[in-house]
């Protein structure tokens, strides 16, 4: 087992081992010495679900009211007037069957999030053993293979984020930055926790959300209640 420094160490001990309002979680993270960078604000939820099953394999979207904190480099590959679309939308890259090739021929990764035209997933699907791993394929139930393209790409650069359960039934993922006020990051906890709510497998029995984590980059974890969450 890797042993930890001495700043998680001192950030453990004064975490206690008990649930946390949001608001109590979130000053608490800042009161935990941290690196002299801006953190990322880290979510995991651990869900009752069994994602072997296709009918419990929980995935969604939600626009965080505040956005991520990041800039997020948008790749759309289309045809015709869609490119036109997309262009004017702020897409960072856009184009054809050309940048398919690009991506295949010349390992060209300089995006963060792919977004495609249904009739160009014929081209897209060659890219599955390249795009899959990274997670970065395109998919119709993700929202990024469409042809609004206009609101689609708004809504990633304003901070659109894709969630799906692990195998392990857990969802991890980013919900701001250090550097936003305590308002921010609660309510993008909030918009976080509340779409996965929403996402709840319709023939699911038994409790749903089994436990709520709000960390750092690299803080230890800090469990939150769910009751603010769940009522």
């Amino acid at each position: 087992m890797a042993k930890h420094g001495k700043l998680y160490r001192d950030a453990r001990s004064r975490i206690e081992e008990r649930e946390y309002d949001l608001d109590e979680a979130v000053t608490l993270l800042r009161e935990v010495k941290r690196p002299n960078f801006v953190e990322s604000v880290d979510i995991s939820i651990r869900l009752g679900v069994d994602p072997k099953y296709p009918e419990q394999n929980v995935r969604g979207t939600v626009v965080l009211p505040h956005g991520t904190g990041r800039e997020v480099r948008v790749l759309v590959i289309a045809a015709g007037e869609k490119i036109k679309e997309a262009e004017d939308a702020g897409a960072d890259h856009v184009g054809g069957e050309e940048i398919v090739e690009k991506i295949r021929t010349e390992n060209w990764f300089d995006f963060d999030t792919v977004v495609t035209t249904p009739d160009m997933m014929r081209h897209v699907g060659k890219l599955g053993k390249l795009l899959g791993p990274k997670g970065l394929m395109p998919s119709p139930k993700a929202g990024t293979v469409t042809f609004n393209l206009k609101e689609t790409v708004a809504e990633i650069k304003k901070g659109r984020v894709e969630f799906k359960v692990d195998k392990t039934g857990i969802i991890n993922s980013s919900v701001g930055k250090m550097d936003f006020d305590d308002t921010r990051i609660a309510d993008n906890v909030r918009s976080f926790a509340q779409a996965v709510l929403k996402a709840r497998p319709a023939s699911l029995k038994g409790r749903y959300v089994r436990s709520m984590y709000l960390s750092t980059t690299m803080s230890p974890g800090v469990k939150l209640s769910l009751q603010e969450f769940e009522r």
